[in-house]
């Protein structure tokens, strides 16, 4: 799809030395599509409750030493 855009060029610049990329439209195309990525990890997250955990982490690292010492 063809879009008129009018992008700071300073920060579109940057973006695509960052990046690596010659093309301007990759530079966009790659960015919107991390954008996406980023916003769909964070739902995906929200939709998850938390876990409080009673570890008792001495404990876990004596265990942990006598499997090394097998």
């Amino acid at each position: 799809m063809r879009t008129t855009l009018d992008l700071p060029e300073p920060l579109l610049e940057e973006a695509r030395r960052k990046l690596g990329f010659k093309s301007k439209t990759d530079t966009v195309v790659v960015a919107l599509r991390e954008l996406v990525r980023r916003e769909r990890i964070e739902e995906l997250k929200s939709c998850f409750g938390s876990v409080a955990l009673d570890i008792d982490t001495s404990d876990s690292r004596r265990r942990a030493r006598k499997l090394q010492d097998k």
